[in-house]
């Protein structure tokens, strides 16, 4: 368990200095796990979530497709006239869009669509591109958290936990509104002088004609729609049984074919080095959750709770967010999953309630499990590598010469996630208890 902890610990710490390519770190770091034998090399591509990645595969596709007729640079113009060239109005819609799209899509979507827009309004209104970046994923991290197709854990707990859709939404939703409303309060008294646009900047913006900005239309009559169904697929990927990275791969293809878009064309935009470092962490991770580390805090976390429920639910809260912050939170709910499955009958037992399954569910079973998707959601906005929204919004920056650095991220993020957590903190307390 030791050795795979200190090449995790060492990977992580090479990342932190930002002096080396983390995705060379973490492959490097996978490879070194699998040589010394920290997890079987079968195993270890097993660990990769195909899903995540043909997600991802697919949507910068589908965006680069889309991008060649210019609709972003549209909604962009588009964006500015409404709003007059007022940063803070327009760093409100768009972190309050991000998160709202993000309760109904993937926040990983949701980034790659709304990035290339921040990053055009950002650079005509000459404000600062970064810190918009760095608020969108945060935003996109708590929105996702309110529902049980927003962010994977959520759908992870609910499939193996047996919480349906409408609990998801009656329980954790208002929360995460509150949570919403207080990170945006945050936003105004941190941003309120940095989101200011000049007279000049303004003028310009209202002189520009946003239909001029298109110029494929054919791309975009054949490709809105595509993209529609591929929306519709998500919201319907339950019902279908099928991974929404099927739906996108496939709608991404669709689209290439028949806007005619030369396949390397498109192909040759995927961030790759994205790619590639998510299969590389997924690996890393994996060997840590095949020797027990994850499975061993647990039992150590509820050890020391001494049986107090309230305690044990506001520990699973922290213990899973500060563990989010800085590992992958799918497996870290994978392991925590059946450890909470495994405490919930010595509550039953101890609370007299074992014989009612209703009892159980309202008073054990449910609290628990929010705080682990709370925890496990809210906690990625830790770091940079605490989501993967986190890191497609670092490698978006990067590939357009913006400098997003682990801790300019982490400077922001922690406060949001601490001010999450405390606020759900109070949440399940005066809720369940």
């Amino acid at each position: 368990m030791m050795l795979s902890v200190l090449i995790f610990l060492a990977c992580y710490a090479l990342i932190v200095t930002e002096k080396f390519n983390k995705t060379i770190i973490v492959l490097v770091g996978a490879a070194a796990a699998i040589l010394l034998h920290q997890i079987d090399s079968q195993e270890a591509f097993a660990k990769v979530d195909l899903n995540v990645v043909f997600l991802l595969i697919g949507m910068m596709m589908i965006v680069n497709i889309l991008a060649l007729s210019g609709v972003f640079e549209w909604t962009a113009i588009t964006l500015a006239k409404k709003s007059r060239g007022n940063g803070m109005f327009i760093l409100f819609a768009f972190v309050i869009l991000t998160a709202v799209l993000s309760s109904f899509l993937d926040n990983v979507t949701t980034v790659i669509l709304i990035a290339p827009i921040t990053i055009l309004i950002t650079q005509i209104l000459e404000m600062p591109t970064v810190p918009f970046l760095i608020l969108e994923a945060i935003f996109s991290n708590i929105g996702g958290t309110a529902t049980l197709i927003g962010d994977p854990p959520n759908i992870l707990i609910g499939s193996q936990a047996g919480l349906t859709f409408n609990e998801f939404l009656v329980n954790l939703s208002p929360v995460i509104i509150l949570i919403t409303l207080a990170s945006a309060a945050l936003l105004f008294l941190t941003f309120r002088k940095k989101a200011q646009t000049r007279e000049s900047a303004r003028a310009l913006i209202m002189k520009a004609d946003p239909q001029k900005a298109i110029i494929n239309p054919m791309i975009l009559r054949r490709g809105l729609p595509i993209f529609g169904l591929v929306l519709v697929g998500f919201f319907l990927a339950h019902v279908l049984d099928i991974e929404p990275g099927i739906i996108a791969l496939v709608g991404a293809f669709l689209m290439a074919g028949i806007c005619r878009i030369h396949l390397h064309e498109v192909m040759g935009k995927v961030e790759w080095e994205t790619i590639l470092f998510f299969i590389g962490l997924f690996m890393l991770i994996g060997a840590l959750e095949v020797k027990g580390v994850f499975e061993f805090l647990g039992h150590e976390m509820v050890a020391l709770t001494k049986g107090q429920l309230l305690l044990t639910a506001l520990s699973i809260l922290w213990v899973s967010a500060l563990a989010s912050a800085v590992v992958d939170n799918i497996p870290l709910v994978i392991a925590m999953i059946p450890l909470i499955n495994t405490i919930i009958p010595e509550f039953a037992q101890s609370m007299g309630i074992a014989g009612d399954p209703a009892a159980i569910h309202s008073q054990i079973k449910a609290p628990l499990f929010w705080s682990l998707a709370l925890g496990a959601c809210l906690g990625g906005n830790g770091t940079l590598i605490g989501a993967s929204a986190n890191v497609v919004i670092s490698q978006i920056a990067h590939r357009n010469n913006y400098k997003l650095s682990f801790l300019d991220f982490t400077r922001q993020g922690a406060v949001y996630m601490l001010l999450s957590l405390l606020i759900s903190s109070a949440y399940i307390a005066l809720r369940y208890f």
